[in-house]
């Protein structure tokens, strides 16, 4: 394990004149628990975070700047910056076609980025107040929900047009997961505390499953169909089975949870409910097995499916941890 090593902060407005590789990096001491935890100091306030399986690269959102930073975590430093405008709320990732899509929800619009140019290829309307993103690769299609008006946009990623934009039977969405395999959406409500479910075939909402207090992130295990389902004003993670639709489990965290996210290949589920870190739960036992002390608040975490590292963004010290082997 390297010790710490610091070459200089470099600044988000530094990297839109010049990016360069000396961006700082911080070595944490090794927590007993973690191989490896390595901070990446990004500034501004990093929140949504996205990461591309393909190519490994990190996508990490700043409404303060207005941009997108992009993280090598092979050798744990920001290459660039993307001037995106705005106040970019989500990121959301396509390895297929290589982009990224970012939502503003002041302008209710996703900007299209080809992700090796860094170049904004489009800006789509997808309704006042779009705020969370998912990605249908298969179909190259991506979905957008408002947190303001409780609006679901279809996307074309292919033409990159809006293809409809579907009212829902709830007044705000917060967060959205797909299922693609079995062709379900699921739609996070706050201000009901639960779950609407989206047919992505017929295009309708079919369907409400109650949850907990002010549910915000959501992801689903793609084989079995479960999904999990942060609620950002209780100590409980929900867990929904995806055959009957219906909550079958709750997992006591150490704090609110806003942000979940699931490695497919073990069904393990991390979340930001830790106290000051992060929390891993056994998905398919529903059982938490795992806290990580990061010593900050977690903003939203994301993992790599193919090497498992784990992604937490630190909104008040502008860093992004980047965990391996928890």
């Amino acid at each position: 394990m390297r010790g710490p090593e610091s070459t200089g902060r470099l600044t988000r407005r530094g990297l839109f004149a010049l990016v360069t590789a000396g961006a700082a990096t911080a070595v944490l001491a090794r927590p007993a628990w973690a191989e490896q935890v390595r901070v990446v100091d990004v500034g501004g306030a990093p929140s949504a975070v996205a990461v591309n399986p393909v190519t490994g690269l990190v996508y990490v959102t700043d409404a303060t700047s207005g941009s997108v930073a992009v993280l090598d975590p092979g050798s744990a430093r920001l290459i660039a910056a993307i001037p995106v405008g705005g106040a970019p709320s989500d990121v959301a990732v396509d390895p297929a076609t290589n982009r990224v899509y970012v939502a503003n929800p002041p302008g209710g619009t996703v900007l299209a980025i080809d992700a090796q140019s860094h170049a904004t290829v489009s800006v789509v309307g997808a309704g006042a107040g779009a705020s969370s993103l998912a990605v249908d690769s298969r179909a190259n299609k991506v979905y957008a929900v408002s947190g303001a008006t409780g609006t679901l946009a279809i996307l074309d990623g292919v033409s990159l047009t809006t293809q409809t934009i579907v009212p829902a039977p709830k007044p705000g969405l917060g967060g959205i997961a797909l299922d693609t395999g079995r062709r379900i959406a699921y739609c996070t409500s706050p201000g009901t505390n639960s779950v609407e479910v989206f047919d992505l075939d017929s295009g309708k909402f079919t369907g409400s499953t109650a949850v907990g207090q002010s549910p915000t992130g959501v992801a689903v295990h793609e084989a079995s169909g479960t999904v999990f389902v942060a609620n950002s004003a209780i100590h409980n993670m929900s867990i929904v089975d995806g055959m009957t639709r219906v909550q079958s489990k709750t997992v006591l965290l150490g704090s609110e949870a806003s942000s979940v996210t699931v490695y497919q290949g073990t069904e393990t589920v991390y979340t930001n409910g830790g106290q000051n870190g992060l929390s891993r739960v056994d998905g398919k036992a529903g059982v938490l097995n795992g806290e990580l002390n990061l010593g900050v608040n977690p903003g939203d975490v994301a993992v790599d499916q193919r090497s498992r590292a784990v992604y937490v963004t630190d909104p008040l010290h502008g860093t992004v941890s980047i965990v391996r082997d928890f």
